[in-house]
């Protein structure tokens, strides 16, 4: 909801019924409820996109209910360019909001020259949680993640590192990303010995790339915490961008963002027919492919990325119909 002071200038002024539709899970075993959908800052968030674009998805988004923003340190492009143009559009139209938004940033990949600016050591992540509290203009993230694992450098120091960061204040819970099964297990260890509160694993998890179930999700759930999905669409596969094949303009046809032509067409058979049965279902085969997820007890959120406010009000539309047959079960495994 937008309104015009005197100035002219737009305000924005959040819908009071933001919270009337959006489904709330609880994050295993913390007091921690995050929306169904969350909405990542990946892409079209940094200092090459189009800024009024990036205000109106964060805006549609609060509107929605969505009440966390994902963020990691080298998002942009150009590295640091989406926390800091999200810290310029916290300030103008969220900073009242603070108290009901759980933002998230993250430390782990390639971020400044030399070797301190990467992986997980405590000098990079110490230094690193500091720049993004500053990008951003916050005083303290609701949850910061270890990006990926180190084989380098002891879990012990990152997992201490990151216990460290909650009690300067600088974070309220921890969490990894893109962990094994054997790696989760041991940090959960680490940081129930810690006394910190781990919350959350946020792993690649699609119809298309299912390695999280093959242990990931039952030491998640042994360890009561809880999993944030992200490319949900396997990188738009799971769109009906390519049920008619590869558009001159699609990512594939481009290779761009991990995704090329022959992956496409490896999978073109079966995004033909996951596509048929969302069509069967009422919805389209990017809504079916969050439901399917949502339908998992197991995930407690997923993360969408939207180029636009119309598709991300459209993703959240996977909403409305989150039940499964069985008979559609057996289609969807058929085809992952």
């Amino acid at each position: 909801m937008q309104i015009n002071d005197k100035s002219g200038i737009t305000e924005y002024v959040a819908d009071s019924k933001r919270y009337d539709t959006m489904k709330y899970n609880r994050c295993g075993k913390s007091g921690v409820l995050l929306p169904a959908i969350s909405l990542g800052l990946w892409h079209n968030f940094g200092f090459i996109d189009n800024q009024h674009t990036a205000r109106e998805i964060l805006r549609t988004a609060f509107d929605l209910g969505i009440t966390h923003f994902d963020l990691a340190n080298n998002y942009g492009p150009p590295y640091g360019s989406a926390e800091e143009n999200f810290g310029m559009l916290f300030k103008k139209d969220f900073k009242s909001y603070r108290d009901e938004l759980f933002i998230a940033s993250k430390a782990g990949f390639d971020m400044w020259p030399g070797p301190y600016g990467n992986m997980g050591s405590r000098k990079y992540l110490m230094a690193s949680i500091d720049q993004s509290l500053t990008r951003m203009g916050l005083d303290y993230v609701d949850i910061f993640y270890h990006h990926r694992p180190d084989p380098d450098t002891p879990l012990e120091e990152t997992m201490v590192a990151l216990a460290d960061i909650v009690r300067q204040g600088k974070a309220l819970y921890v969490g990894i990303s893109n962990y094994q099964p054997k790696e989760t297990e041991e940090a959960a260890a680490l940081l129930k010995e810690l006394r910190v509160p781990f919350v959350l694993h946020q792993a690649r998890y699609s119809i298309f790339d299912r390695w999280v179930e093959d242990g990931l999700l039952d030491t998640l759930e042994d360890n009561g915490v809880g999993c944030i999905a992200f490319s949900p669409l396997a990188q738009g596969m799971l769109t009906n961008k390519y049920v008619n094949g590869i558009p001159d303009d699609s990512r594939a046809a481009k290779s761009l963002t991990y995704l090329d032509r022959e992956q496409v067409e490896n999978n073109l058979g079966k995004i033909k027919n996951l596509a048929a049965l969302a069509e069967e279902r009422g919805q389209k085969l990017s809504q079916m492919a969050i439901a399917w997820l949502l339908s998992r007890p197991a995930i407690t959120s997923v993360l969408v990325g939207a180029s636009s406010a119309s598709q991300l009000k459209e993703n959240v539309k996977a909403l409305d119909n989150l039940a499964f047959t069985d008979e559609e079960m057996k289609v969807i495994n058929a085809n992952s």
